[in-house]
């Protein structure tokens, strides 16, 4: 099984955070060795976790994240990286419903349709996107112009098994990219009648099976969109778990912690492999981005990563 190596040397983060302008903090994972060729593709593959529900920036007064966020902020700025990039993906892992009253008004049906018009590409499930129940997920689907991922829930029996493959295949500029979605154990998070027709199974495995069948299908980027969260003290499977486990995932991207990550955890898998490990929070106060730079070959020539805080500066430079 070939696995695609980074040439660079070990990763380098930044020591600190350096806020650009427009609120966009870079945060490199490693320098491009000396630019583009012509020949060489750039993907850039922006992504969200645990968005809740916030459709609209925090209001002034509401603590902490008081004009931070908000869906048509997170919008401009994905048009404009769109606008400056031929090859964007769009990511989300998980955890779109419950928060604010948009989801008890209308039950998921705006985050749907929001995320749609702003061309979220894939998704994977979190617990609380079983908030009303199996059946409450799946009447929201319709609205989704994307595709659902979880390789380690078993939907054979329920209303998801139309719409939630294990994984799904992308290519961009002639580089293949798979991408598969990892579910959270429902104990203790979601009651049984909630998940009903859905079960869980070991993510570990799931990730190995998944990852090795995309390998086959020569993606030159496998890319996880985990909702297990990024680690734990406990034995509950964890990112950090998973990026130590499975060497042959290129990129795992977050959520159900909430962790707002300063710079992603890179993990070295081999002598030549790199996984590099993500998460931006909640409420869609940041877009990650991480950049991948293919050589003709297919051989990941280096990779970076930035977060921009959605704030009242939403502006790229």
């Amino acid at each position: 099984m070939r696995r695609r190596r980074f040439l660079s040397t070990a990763a380098r983060t930044a020591a600190g955070v350096a806020a650009g302008a427009a609120g966009a903090s870079f945060l490199p994972v490693r320098a491009l060795a000396g630019g583009l060729s012509a020949d060489d593709v750039r993907l850039v593959i922006l992504h969200t976790n645990d968005t809740h529900s916030r459709i609209d920036p925090f209001a002034v007064g509401s603590g902490r994240n008081e004009g931070q966020g908000g869906a048509a902020r997170r919008a401009t700025l994905i048009n404009q990286v769109r606008s400056q990039n031929p090859h964007v993906l769009l990511l989300d892992s998980g955890d779109i419903f419950q928060g604010t009253p948009y989801f008890n008004l209308f039950g998921g049906e705006v985050e749907m349709k929001v995320m749609s018009e702003m061309g979220y590409d894939v998704a994977t499930i979190g617990n609380h996107d079983f908030d009303n129940g199996t059946d409450g997920l799946v009447a929201m689907l319709p609205h989704a112009n994307f595709e659902f991922v979880c390789a380690n829930y078993d939907i054979t029996h329920s209303g998801l098994a139309s719409r939630v493959r294990p994984y799904t295949i992308r290519e961009l500029g002639g580089v293949k990219v798979g991408i598969f979605g990892l579910g959270i154990d429902f104990y203790a998070l979601v009651v049984d009648d909630l998940h009903q027709g859905v079960s869980y199974s070991d993510p570990i495995g799931a990730a190995r099976r998944v990852s090795e069948e995309l390998r086959n299908q020569g993606c030159d980027l496998v890319i996880c969109l985990s909702h297990l969260g990024y680690r734990y003290s406990t034995d509950r499977p964890s990112d950090t778990d998973l990026a130590n486990l499975v060497p042959e995932v290129d990129l795992i991207l977050g959520g159900h912690t909430h962790t707002f990550m300063d710079s992603p955890d890179v993990y070295r898998a081999g002598e030549t492999g790199l996984t590099v490990v993500n998460q931006v929070g909640f409420a869609g106060i940041r877009l990650g981005r991480i950049d991948v730079t293919f050589q003709e070959s297919g051989v990941i020539a280096s990779a970076e990563s930035r977060h921009y805080k959605i704030d009242e500066r939403y502006d790229l430079v």
